[in-house]
């Protein structure tokens, strides 16, 4: 599916304004602080229903509006759509996909998908370990839509554990009706395993590839580590038993693919630990990017996807690599900068350049070229 126009209104720094984006690459220029990433975000927010950069969404609320609203016009095989998201303080969202309402976008089929890189993202590779499992699920939530619930039947079943445990601390009961969660737990721990296992499976070569076209040197990898070594559920459910003493001790579960971990190798050793911020940075542009050509590979058409000020980050031959590999891997893809002359063939005649100007007024470069 692709993004064929975006209108915002009242948000962030933008009042009333619509973005059209071509098939391929999109520029977006403009001053430092001018809304680069503001359209980003609203574009982002229009894919999935959620900021990319924020978990209060008051903070997208225009200063002195009452609601923020985003429109996306796409087109797929079947035709055009049309999906809304409306925020106001207080209320639940508004969300509408060809005028009809959803209670989720990430759970809706008719919806571009979209992967997103900014600086402040890097929290991905040096963050918590809660940050990339929910990267993963995402991903395989991408891979194999109908795999959704797999994640969410887990979290729902481990939130029942912890709260037996907790009703046992505080009232002494016996401990024998954790069998039966147990063995519920492991059924959906195992299956969540397998499937991240599986995704991390399709994209740790395409990672190491595109890592090293962008320049990052020694062995690459990524891996999947599992806190539980269980290939079968009876095999979950006595590991979980053998540890009901811990966790009555502790109040909650610690054990189970809710401790997983994603690991960014280079040459042995963790990214998270001994790698650099510019090798920290490149790491998260190539995961993104195999992520990216993974999906296309499944799905057919790769996602939207949103660079923020990638340009500045990378010399002038990797500039060049990264703008090849987009354009080769097809499909569209959004590049913020301050500069034009930082993006190679940005004055070719199929890329779409698009002036932001202070005060969240969007203005056709093109003709300016």
């Amino acid at each position: 599916m692709r993004v064929v126009a975006c209108t915002v209104r009242d948000f962030r720094s933008y009042g009333d304004a619509r973005v059209v984006l071509g098939d391929g690459l999109t520029l977006v220029s403009g001053m430092n602080g001018a809304g680069k990433t503001n359209l980003l975000e609203a574009i982002y927010f229009g894919c999935t229903g959620r900021s990319c950069r924020t978990t209060n969404e008051r903070e997208i609320v225009r200063f002195g509006a009452g609601a923020a609203r985003v429109e996306l016009e796409a087109e797929a095989d079947d035709g055009r759509h049309e999906l809304s998201v409306g925020f106001a303080p207080g209320e639940p969202k508004r969300i509408r996909i060809d005028s009809c309402p959803v209670e989720r976008l990430v759970d809706a089929q008719a919806r571009p998908l979209v992967s997103v890189f900014l600086p402040d993202r890097l929290e991905l590779v040096k963050g918590p370990p809660s940050l990339r499992r929910a990267h993963i699920d995402q991903f395989v939530a991408a891979l194999w839509p109908a795999r959704i619930s797999t994640r969410r039947a887990y979290s729902q079943t481990l939130a029942q554990r912890n709260a037996l445990i907790a009703r046992i601390r505080a009232t002494g009961s016996t401990r024998d009706s954790l069998a039966s969660w147990d063995m519920q737990l492991a059924r959906h721990g195992v299956a969540l395993m397998a499937d991240r296992g599986a995704a991390i499976e399709t994209v740790a070569e395409l990672f190491a590839r595109v890592g090293e076209l962008l320049g990052l040197t020694g062995k690459l990898g990524l891996a999947y580590r599992p806190r539980s070594r269980a290939s079968t559920p009876e095999e979950l459910a006595a590991e979980l038993a053998d540890r009901v003493q811990s966790d009555l001790d502790r109040g909650f579960t610690a054990h189970g693919p809710h401790r997983d971990e994603l690991a960014f190798r280079r040459d042995g050793r963790d990214l998270r630990a001994y790698g650099s911020q510019g090798q920290q940075r490149l790491a998260l542009l190539a995961l993104l990017l195999a992520e990216r050509e993974a999906l296309a590979a499944f799905t057919g058409a790769p996602p939207l996807l949103l660079l923020d000020d990638v340009m500045s980050e990378l010399d002038a031959d990797r500039r060049q690599r990264l703008i090849e590999r987009l354009r080769s891997s097809g499909g569209q893809a959004v590049i913020t900068t301050t500069d034009l002359e930082h993006v190679p063939g940005a004055r070719d005649a199929d890329v779409v350049r698009i002036a932001v100007v202070e005060g969240g007024l969007l203005q056709d470069a093109r003709a300016a070229a």
